[in-house]
Order: structure tokens, then C-alpha cells, then sequence
């Protein structure tokens, strides 16, 4: 028979748990946290959207897929690149203008997100054809799986 020997270090392991348990904080709900103050917020200003008149249409295209896909909030990398996809080769140079001062004027990336899903209301500045156009390709009437930006094999194939 093999003898069955204890840890002699046992209760003692057992005793500090039992001695350190309150100065372990809990895990779970401990209440309401304060309110917070904002003092740690730093708010970095954008520098102001300004028109590109001289810049290339191929050129203003390319910049604005760009821009449609690296955005701050994966919400509108799918939303703008997926929409960036579909209509920048149909746009004229006036809408192009249109789309660029939407994606970069406003500081806020929520708010493009909140007018295009109608959540909020649309500013008079911004409410043009290309908002239109944006509203409602976000309705997604097709209903199509919109879980992740295009691939960029699309940019060599001739446009529809």
C-alpha cells in the first residue's frame, strides 16, 4: 500500500485565504461609479475640410475610397467603403465635392453615421443628393450581408 501523506501546508494556505478574502477586492456590482467630470477628455482640433478644385477626378476618386475605408469606427468603414464601392465611378465632379466635404468635414463619425441611418437629422448643409443617395443605400433594401469591407479586386475590374 502506498501511504497517503497531507500537505502539513494546508491549513495554513486555508487560514491566509480566509484572513486576506476581505482585503481581495470582489469581483461583480459595487454601485453607481461617480459622475464623470470630462477633465481627462483632450479635445485635438481638426483642421477645417477645404476643397480641392485642381485635383484630379481619378485621383479625387482614389483619396476618397481611401478615406471611406480608414475611418475611425468600423460602422463606417463598412457603411462609406461599401457605399464608396457602388457609386464613386457613377459620380460627377460636383458630387465627388459633395461626398468629400460630408466624409471629412464633420469632427465626428457618430454623426455621419446617425444622419445616413436617419437616426438623427441630417443638417441643411450637408442634406444634398449624396446624402440622399447614402441614406438610402443604408436602408439596404436588398438586404444584402454587409458584414465587412469590399475586397479591392473591384478597383481593376471595368466599371458597371
Amino acid at each position: 500500500p502506498v501511504p497517503v501523506t497531507l500537505n502539513p501546508l494546508f491549513p495554513l494556505c486555508s487560514l491566509r485565504r480566509h484572513l486576506l478574502r476581505p482585503l481581495i477586492p470582489q469581483r461583480g456590482y459595487r454601485g453607481d461609479s461617480p459622475t464623470d467630470s470630462g477633465k481627462d477628455v483632450l479635445e485635438i482640433p481638426l483642421p477645417p475640410w477645404q476643397e480641392r478644385p485642381d485635383e484630379p477626378l481619378e485621383t479625387k476618386r482614389a483619396r476618397l475610397l481611401y478615406e471611406s475605408r480608414k475611418r475611425g469606427m468600423l460602422e463606417n468603414c463598412i457603411l462609406l467603403s461599401l457605399f464608396a464601392k457602388e457609386n464613386l465611378a457613377r459620380m460627377n465632379k460636383e458630387q465627388l465635392n459633395r461626398y468629400d466635404r460630408l466624409i471629412n468635414e464633420p469632427s465626428n463619425d457618430w454623426d455621419i453615421y446617425y444622419w445616413a441611418t436617419e437616426a438623427r437629422p441630417t443638417p441643411a448643409e450637408f442634406d444634398t443628393d449624396v446624402m440622399a443617395m447614402l441614406r438610402e443605400f443604408a436602408k439596404n433594401r436588398n438586404r444584402e450581408q454587409r458584414l465587412r469591407q469590399p475586397d479591392l479586386e473591384y478597383l481593376f475590374e471595368p466599371p458597371r
